[in-house]
Formats: C-alpha cells, structure tokens, sequence
C-alpha cells in the first residue's frame, strides 16, 4: 500500500477519531473501516459510471468513511463493470440504476458524483441538490453559459457542498507556482498563454448510424440534446467531439488550465474575446469541433490566449499542456509535469545577468485527484464550502471563460462581454448563451 494511501486514510480516520493500523490489506480494509461509526460514514451513488465518473468514484474509495452504494448509467455493462469494481475494493456491491432520478429518490445517499457528459450536468446537479445531496461534478461544468449560472444558483438555493472536478486546484506545483506569480517576483505579466497539444488524439473516423448496443437507454443519454440516430462516433468518449453534448478541446482541457491561469491572476471575466481555427488536422473526420484553435482574451492589463491542436504533441515551451505566465522579469511554466521559472536577462556593466533567480523544474508531490477527493470529503464532513478547493461558483468561471472562447470561435467576430448586463454586445453571441433542451426536458429553474 503506497505512502499516499496512508496518508490518506490516516487523514480521515484522524476526522473520525480512529487510528490507522501499522499494516492494512485489501482483505481487512473493510473489516477494520466498519468500526467507524454509521453517523461518520458518508455514502455515495454515481451518475455516470464510465470513465472519470469511475475516476473520482475510485479516489473517494481510497478515504475509509466513503461508500459507493449506488450506481446509475444508462449502458448496463458499465453498470455491471463498475459494480464488480466496487465489489473487488470493498466486498459489497452497490444498487444499479438506469434511471438517475430514481437514485436520488434514496435518503440514504449523502453524496453524489456527477461523471455524465457536459450536456447533462445541469439537470444532475440540480436534481442531485434539490434531493438533499452534496455534490461532486465533472469539468466543465455544463455545455452553455445559461447552465453555468443556473447551477451556481442551485447550489446558494439549497446550500449543500459542491465541489468541481478542476482537480488541479488541489495539485502542489498549482499551489506553489500560483504564489509565486502572487509574488510580484515576475514583474508586470502582460501575457499568460495556456495550452493543450494532444498528439495521441487521432482522426475519428465516419461510421454510418446504426442500433444502440444491447443494454442502452439512448433516449436517456440523449437526454435533453437535439434527438438524432445512434451513432458510435457520438457515444462514451468520443461526445467531447461534438457541440451537442460538449466543446471539445476548449473546454475540456481548457477549463483546468484557465482555471489556474484566471485565479493566479485574480480576475474572473474578460473584456473582448477573439477566436481562429478549424478542422485543419482531420478535416474530414466526424468529429465537429475544431482540432485546431487560438483564442485571445482581453482583461485588464493584460491578455491570455488559449491554444489547442490535436495529433501534435510539440506545444510551448517543450510541453504537451500548461500555463506560462509571461513577466517582464521571467516566465513561469506551470503543468502536470511540474512547474519552473526562466528568468529574463539585463545588461550588467556589461555581463548579461538574470533579473530574478532561476527556479528549476520542481515535480508535483502526490496525486492531486486523490487529494482534491480529501478536500471534498472535509468539506462536507465540516459541513463549510468555504473549505472546498473548487467550489461550483470557482468552477463556473473557469467553464464560462472557456464557453466565450467558444462562442467567439462559432461567430467568428471579437466579441465584446458586459459583466453589468451580464451578456455580449452581439445577438448572436448572446444566443449561444442559452441553453435549448429537447425531447420534453426542460431547462431547470431555480
């Protein structure tokens, strides 16, 4: 069992006032957490049990007070997959459902992990809330800015905690490299830069429509998206490709790294956004949203702009992803990898000397989603959000941000933002804002 594990357990059995045995195996963690008593227990269900949903639902299971007890997905295979997975780490197998709603309906679920795609977000957390739960939701965290807000509003509605799965809020670099910037030490930072160039991401080729696999709801999945044939290109992973149900590169990578970006420099809106790309790797591929884009944001006194390409890995600064702070004194870079300072030279009676002192490249200490998974669990045993590390409002400007990139990019014009009016000076713009669900779903109204 690694270091981290222990830490880990150590850090919520300490909450419930327990000790940690010197040696624990998978066989006897059950046996040894059941002393912790029912009231210090938190129990879970999971919508969408996939793929991060199953992520975050693992990292939770690592603390000894969490229980998964509940399962919901509208493919029965992943229901049956994921409830064998629980069954291995905690010997129990959890309720299935196909039907979230259904799940919420059970008072004896404290905690539910939102891992569906974007388009469904608003409706699960909403619903989730309104039951009586706490909440943990997938980045980013809906498909339209209107979403965005509406689930800021539930959560101060029935005041129950919700954290984002922005998990690098919670990793050591993130920490470290954000007060430095904090500092002052890098000068006026009039650029920040963020990046993401994934070059395992490779054309996804056109399939014809056909059935949905044998144990599929796909009237659910589809949920409130406009009603169209199955087709495999659209299903599990791949929805990240298509404006339906996401935003592709921009907001699914883009949200963790404007996160970062917008927080170490204290502001939360832009002034202008602009935005040029296409399909210019795969241009006759399925997918729908560009594989290639530049977006240039305007804030006050200085100016980030967002990059993605896929089937490149060569991104800045010798990276695949990452945020550069770019100062008149130095440029932090800041990524999963690590973070490090390159400082700016002056002449010094005539030797080139650096204006601040070089930090070399420093790694990140533990799993910052397990971490992210403690500060959650804290939070909510403490019953303060202020605790939380990516509360639903911070996670909300990161997603927003990163919708405007997108706006910009299908209007194809700089767009100016008006915080007090809470809208663009563009009708279209302000359009694609709006959330329009389908099927006889209906906006939540909070």
């Amino acid at each position: 069992m690694s270091s981290r594990r222990k830490f880990l357990q150590n850090t919520m059995l300490l909450g419930a006032g327990l000790s940690m045995p010197s040696i624990l195996t998978a066989a006897d963690f059950g046996t040894f957490t059941r002393k912790i008593k029912p009231s210090d227990q938190l129990n879970y269900g999971v919508i969408g049990c996939n793929g991060m949903g199953w992520s975050n639902m693992n990292a939770h299971l690592k603390i000894p007070n969490v229980n998964c007890v509940a399962l919901a997905d509208v493919d029965q295979s992943v229901l049956d997959r994921r409830t064998e997975d629980v069954f291995k780490l905690r010997g129990m197998r959890p309720k299935q459902y196909k039907d979230y709603r259904k799940m919420l309906e059970d008072p004896d679920i404290d905690i539910v992990i939102i891992g569906t795609p974007d388009h469904w977000h608003c409706l699960n957390m909403v619903d989730a809330v309104s039951a009586g739960k706490h909440v943990y939701v997938e980045k980013p965290i809906a498909n339209t800015i209107e979403e965005c807000q509406i689930m800021v509003k539930a959560q101060e509605r029935y005041g129950k905690i919700v954290q984002v799965g922005q998990w690098q809020r919670s990793g050591s670099q993130y920490d470290q490299a954000i007060e430095y910037v904090k500092s002052g030490k890098l000068g006026q930072i009039r650029l920040v830069k963020c990046w993401a160039y994934q070059g395992w991401m490779k054309p996804v080729p056109v399939q014809p429509d056909g059935a949905a696999p044998a144990g599929v709801d796909y009237d659910m999945w589809l949920g409130p998206a406009t009603k169209r044939p199955f087709n495999s290109n659209r299903f599990h992973f791949n929805f990240r490709w298509f404006w339906d149900y996401a935003g592709g590169l921009m907001t699914d990578w883009g949200v963790h790294e404007i996160d970062i970006a917008l927080y170490a420099m204290g502001v939360s809106a832009p002034k202008s956004i602009m935005a040029s790309g296409g399909k210019f790797a795969y241009p006759d591929d399925a997918s729908e949203t560009p594989d290639t884009l530049q977006t240039v944001y305007e804030y006050d006194g200085f100016n980030m702009l967002w990059e993605h390409a896929t089937g490149i890995d060569g991104g800045n600064y010798g990276t695949t992803e990452g945020i550069a702070f770019i100062g008149n004194n130095a440029t932090l870079v800041v990524n999963r990898g690590g973070w490090k300072v390159i400082p700016e030279t002056e002449n010094v009676e005539g030797e080139r000397k650096p204006k601040v002192e070089e930090v070399p490249h420093t790694r990140p200490s533990g799993s910052a989603l397990d971490a992210h998974a403690v500060n959650f669990v804290e939070s909510v045993m403490a019953n303060d959000p202020s605790k939380l590390k990516c509360a639903i409002q911070t996670g909300s400007v990161a997603a927003i941000n990163a919708q405007m990139g997108n706006i910009a990019y299908k209007t194809g014009k700089k767009i100016y933002w008006d915080a007090a009016k809470n809208q663009f000076s563009d009708a279209d713009a302000n359009d694609l804002m709006k959330a329009h669900y389908h099927n006889g779903w209906q906006v939540p109204k909070v």
